[in-house]
């Protein structure tokens, strides 16, 4: 019975979510923003996720947020989103390919490790193995021409895993909404943040997007939000959080191939290096993870963060 239940539908589903469309999404990120302003695509995109799902969740019955709940989850609204994912995409209007974006977020869970060392959260010798040996593919990775092409992109890479991995630890010691709710307030807050950035850095549409940079948007919206988040937040309650977080290793390689087949996108033998080493090292973290005896169900009311993700 166990065994039908790890290979049920919804759970295959779920991970296809992850490990496919999110894996796309820096694809879709990349060519939205040939025709969108960078902050502005990803403002409206989570403006408009955010606000589908907050009034969804109203309607059926869903309390409304405290206050303190809604000031919580602002905050990781902003490191995850405005930060994180508003970095991604002005990565990535600079010229980094979808692929080598990808790479570098899958960064995340070093720093998260790194980060919840702060928070009293000890590694074994194999984690910080796995640090060390994510920062020497960090090193391998910004070598590429690719980067080295755009060091703002670089910088703005690292910038955007970082926050990504400080809001996900932080998270766990805020009040943040039940359930999903969560991730509506987050990205809420996130993309007005967002639009005030596009607003004061002077962007500007001087045209109407064609047809192709609508879609973009409707897919970063429907698909990369809200199927996605709740995609995962679904397999952090059925699976363990290391089975959960796998995507990180799993997306550069989709976002890589994607990039190559549809828009010509390529990879140095530098980056590719790199991302050996970087999947390795994201292996090492997890393996401990997969060890650990999985959470009891007592606390499935408490908020779910959306962690390591900025696409």
């Amino acid at each position: 019975m166990p065994a039908l239940r790890r290979f049920s539908l919804p759970l295959i589903a779920a991970f296809f979510a992850l490990y496919v469309i999110w894996g796309s999404t820096y694809l879709v990120i990349r060519i939205g923003v040939e025709y969108w302003p960078p902050l502005l695509l990803a403002g409206v995109r989570f403006v408009i996720a955010g606000s589908l799902m907050y009034g969804f969740l109203r309607w059926r019955g869903a309390p409304a947020p405290t206050w303190a709940q809604w000031k919580a989850a602002g905050i990781i609204g902003i490191l995850l989103l405005s930060f994180g994912n508003g970095a991604v995409s002005v990565a990535e209007h600079t010229g980094v390919a979808s692929g080598v974006a990808a790479l570098a977020v899958a960064t995340v869970p070093l720093f998260t490790l790194l980060c919840g060392y702060f928070w009293g959260a000890r590694n074994t010798r194999l984690e910080w193995a796995g640090v060390v040996l994510g920062i020497i593919g960090i090193a391998m990775l910004n070598m590429g021409s690719n980067l080295q092409s755009s060091p703002l992109g670089a910088t703005l890479l690292i910038f955007a895993a970082a926050s990504w991995a400080f809001g996900s630890v932080w998270s766990r010691h805020l009040p943040l909404p039940a359930g999903a709710m969560a991730s509506a307030v987050e990205m809420l807050v996130g993309g007005v943040v967002l639009l005030i950035g596009s607003v004061v850095s002077g962007e500007q549409l001087h045209a109407m997007p064609p047809l192709e940079g609508w879609l973009a948007l409707a897919y970063l919206i429907v698909f990369g939000s809200i199927i996605a988040f709740n995609a995962y937040m679904y397999l952090l309650k059925h699976v363990r959080p290391a089975a959960a977080t796998s995507y990180a290793y799993v997306n550069p390689a989709v976002a890589v191939l994607l990039g190559i087949v549809f828009v010509g996108e390529t990879i140095g033998i530098e980056e590719a290096l790199a991302m050996l080493v970087i999947i390795s090292a994201v292996l090492l973290i997890s393996l401990p993870q997969w060890r650990r005896p999985a959470q009891p169900p007592a606390v499935e009311e408490k908020a779910v963060p959306a962690e390591a993700r900025t696409n």
